[in-house]
C-alpha cells in the first residue's frame, strides 16, 4: 500500500507505526562506519565504560534515520515529492545495544503550495524505546504529491 497523499493527512492525527527494530552492536558498528563517525562512546567499550551511560550508546542519527524509516510505509511510500527538512531534533534518553525501537507520526501541520499542484506536510516524530521512553523526537515536512 502507498504512502498517503497530500490529502490524506489529517492534522492532529496520530500514526502508530506498527514495525519495530532492536538496535545490535552490528547495526551500531555499521553506521558509524558508513558515516565515518569514530567517536569512541559509540564504538569503544572501554572508554564508554567510564562515561555516565557505563556503556557503549547507538549513534543518535542512526535512531533518527532508522524512525524516519519506520514511518515511510504509513506516510509518504511513493507519494513524497521531496524531504523538505528535519527539525528540531532532541534525544532525550539514551540508546543502547538491545534496546527496540518503534515510531510514531504525528501530523502538525498541512498546506497547499503556491501552485496548489503539491501540499507541504508537517509531522512530528518519535520514536521510542521498549520501555516507552521517548529516544528521539524531531519534526520532518515533506512536499508530498495530490491524489488528483
Amino acid at each position: 500500500m502507498p504512502g498517503k497523499y497530500y490529502e490524506g493527512f489529517e492534522v492532529g492525527e496520530t500514526i502508530e507505526h506498527p514495525r519495530s527494530r532492536t538496535i545490535s552492536e552490528s547495526d551500531n558498528q555499521r553506521f558509524c562506519d558508513l558515516t565515518m563517525n569514530q567517536q569512541p562512546i559509540h564504538l569503544d567499550a572501554e572508554f564508554a565504560a567510564d562515561t555516565e551511560f557505563g556503556e557503549r550508546l547507538v549513534n543518535g542519527l542512526y535512531t533518527m534515520s532508522l524512525a524516519v524509516g519506520m514511518t515511510i510505509p504509513e506516510t509518504t511510500d511513493g507519494t513524497i515529492v521531496a524531504n523538505l527538512g528535519y527539525d528540531d531534533v532532541e534525544h532525550p534518553a539514551p540508546v543502547f545495544h538491545g534496546d527496540t525501537i518503534r515510531a510514531e507520526t504525528t501530523v502538525l501541520d498541512k498546506r497547499e503550495t503556491s501552485d496548489g499542484e503539491r501540499g507541504v506536510v508537517t509531522m512530528a516524530v518519535e520514536a521510542r524505546n521498549q520501555d516507552d521512553e521517548v529516544v528521539c523526537a524531531f519534526e520532518r515536512t515533506v512536499l508530498s504529491e495530490r491524489a488528483d
